[in-house]
């Protein structure tokens, strides 16, 4: 890149930042006043404290029954859902049905659900992915009195392993946000502080998963829709390496470029279920290897603390970094191994290397997405019916629409930034594959107030890079700050290497690592 352009992109970073410094101090006054703060009930439920795979071992052991453990997160969600908001469609009555097939069948010793991973465990699924017979709009007010047709295969998959479905989850609208809210469903509201946000898309399932109405749930990412609600509700998300899990049966569906950005993927408060939702919702693809043993100390360390200095991005905050050394530290002292400090310097050009990426193909648009079956949305005009309150839509997908009316200018820009993600990809590639481990920070700060992002709407690079670069990633929670809110940290492996990325996962889980319960502060 020229002199003169560096220059430049130095000096709007610095005016960038300098604003940021300058109006965050009043906006937050002002959100946090807007917005007051309150917190669910801890989680004090023993059964609502065991990992799915534990409660799959009790049900399977007849130490509880299914529909009691059903009954108990039933209880759980109606208790905290009216504080967060993050449930908007709930399958009780199916649920409890099918928890007391699961305990008949077990009293009948039926051989074909003793050996079954996820036997009667409850489930949490992202509304944007269809289960038959139940809303499934992704938060478009056109789509509000859609109905599934179908289950998606992936659900299908936890099912046939003896999942049930009990509780559908918000997202943002179109699910291309970091809040999830919408006009359809409204805001859902953080589980440790609820003036603040849950990110999004998958911003349903990361909180129902923090309060403890949940124990796992099924999340997409396209630009780190798994990852941010994972890190800011401080539970565990995992993006898998591009195309091992089914995307379809999901609204919106990717199209053009973007196939290769969106994938599916688990969330989860524990490191340990990781490894056997990614078994059964991949199908066990055998390019993962996942029944593989993974040595840790025969693993090759990196950490990275920020993105070099990207255009638009805030600075990381220190919390994050000290959170970020803990956890090398931790790795440091246990596992006897080196972590490598990088400046990848492509990496302050995430944000313009997965835009190029977004748009480097024909491929139907968000503003015809926002239309429905209807042609196209214009934004211009969108924006000003929200000015007067008549427009259905929320204020992040309106100016979406707005942007995308700018995307024909910048074919010459992609056309050097796609040339630019080609080589960080084998750049990437040559750093990670076999055996490489990046720890980078899943956000330049935690949880925002809510509406706080349109004021920072391009920090999800720091999540985003990594749809393009197609690689494995697990947020791994790293506890809380002094604010109360989770921090963490994204783990990023080679591809196709995603035990490696979860075995680490499930390392830092032992220290400075896991899920708390909210409502202790």
């Amino acid at each position: 890149m020229q002199p003169l352009v560096r220059l430049l992109r130095q000096a709007v970073r610095c005016l960038f930042l300098l604003l940021q410094m300058l109006l965050q101090p009043p906006l937050s006054a002002i959100l946090t006043w807007w917005y007051p703060a309150t917190t669910v009930s801890p989680v004090t439920d023993e059964v609502l404290l065991l990992s799915a795979v534990e409660i799959a071992d009790r049900i399977r052991t007849k130490k509880v029954t299914a529909v009691e453990v059903m009954q108990r997160f039933i209880q759980r969600v109606k208790a905290v859902n009216p504080v967060v908001n993050a449930v908007v469609v709930d399958m009780f009555s199916e649920a409890l049905e099918a928890a007391g097939n699961v305990d008949r069948q077990l009293a009948e010793d039926d051989s074909s659900v003793k050996d079954l991973p996820l036997l009667g465990v409850p489930l949490s699924v992202k509304e944007a992915f269809q289960v038959k017979g139940m809303p499934s709009c992704s938060g478009l007010w056109t789509r509000r009195n859609n109905k599934a047709p179908s289950t998606a295969p992936v659900v299908r998959h936890l099912e046939a392993a003896g999942a049930i479905p009990f509780i559908l989850t918000n997202t943002s609208e179109l699910c291309m946000w970091y809040e999830s809210a919408n006009n359809v469903y409204g805001r859902t509201n953080n589980a440790y502080s609820t003036s603040h946000i849950v990110g999004g898309s998958s911003g349903g399932e990361g909180c129902i998963l923090s309060t403890g109405a949940s124990v796992m749930g099924v999340g997409s990412d396209i630009g780190g829709s798994i990852r941010m609600p994972a890190f800011f509700n401080g539970v565990y998300g995992h993006k898998p390496s591009r195309g091992v899990v089914d995307n379809s049966g999901q609204h919106p569906p990717a199209t053009g470029s973007q196939v290769d950005l969106l994938v599916t993927g688990p969330l989860c408060r524990y490191a340990a279920d990781l490894l056997p939702l990614m078994q059964i919702m991949s199908g066990d693809a055998s390019q993962l290897n996942l029944k593989k043993k993974v040595d840790l100390k025969e693993l090759r360390f990196f950490s990275m603390e920020n993105d070099g200095g990207g255009l638009l991005q805030s600075n990381v905050n220190q919390e994050l970094v000290a959170a970020q050394k803990k956890a090398v530290a931790y790795l440091e002292h246990t596992l006897g191994v080196r972590v490598t400090t990088l400046n990848l310097r492509r990496m302050k050009y995430s944000m313009e290397m997965w835009s190029a990426r977004m748009t480097s193909s024909d491929g139907k648009t968000f503003s015809e997405f926002m239309a429905g079956e209807k042609g196209s949305v214009n934004g211009f005009y969108e924006l000003f019916l929200w000015l007067i309150g008549r427009s259905h839509h929320t204020l992040p997908a309106i100016m979406l629409a707005v942007i995308e009316c700018f995307t024909p200018l910048l074919e010459g820009s992609n056309a050097q930034f796609l040339k630019m993600l080609t080589e960080f990809e084998k750049e990437m590639r040559e750093l990670l594959d076999d055996g490489g481990i990046l720890l980078y920070p899943s956000h330049p700060c935690s949880a925002q107030l809510h509406n706080q992002p349109l004021s920072t709407p391009t920090n999800f690079s720091y999540t985003a890079i990594f749809n393009a670069l197609g690689l494995p990633v697990t947020q791994c929670p790293l506890g809380l700050n002094k604010s109360g809110l989770p921090v963490g940290v994204q783990i990023v492996g080679g591809m196709y290497e995603d035990r490696n990325t979860i075995a680490v996962a499930q390392a830092l889980e032992a220290g400075p690592g896991g899920w708390v319960t909210p409502g202790q502060m």
